[in-house]
């Protein structure tokens, strides 16, 4: 499957896709991840382990070793993993233990079952 095949990560999670272009900026205004993150697409919940929750914006597998950590009052609340390129996101943790919605839940997830999650909210 291309990245075309799978919904885009603004579609699926609206509000955290905000969020994260409003944290990058407050960081840094000119950082360039803030053009990518509209467009990200969204590949599913990693399910490399059980306790896993990371939200895949590339193939599994894909991650880097470089992180973005972005901070609310001084405290962590998601971390942007990175190609190695660091020009990319390739999985995004949120740390702070919100409910995402069903689309966050630990499973693979076909873009038909991301639709029909989006259409029930």
């Amino acid at each position: 499957m291309t990245a075309g095949q799978y919904p885009r990560l603004a579609d699926v999670f609206s509000g955290l896709t905000a969020e994260i272009i409003a944290l990058l900026r407050e960081q840094n205004e000119n950082d360039s991840l803030v053009d990518v993150v509209e467009d990200l697409p969204f590949y599913g919940v990693c399910t490399c382990s059980f306790t896993c929750t990371n939200l895949l914006t590339a193939p599994p597998g894909s991650s880097g070793a470089w992180i973005v950590r972005l901070e609310r009052d001084g405290e962590d609340v998601i971390w942007l993993s990175l190609a190695p390129t660091g020009t990319t996101i390739t999985a995004i943790e949120v740390l702070d233990g919100r409910d995402l919605g069903p689309a966050s839940r630990r499973r693979s997830v076909p873009s038909v079952m991301i639709s029909q999650a989006i259409a029930h909210e």
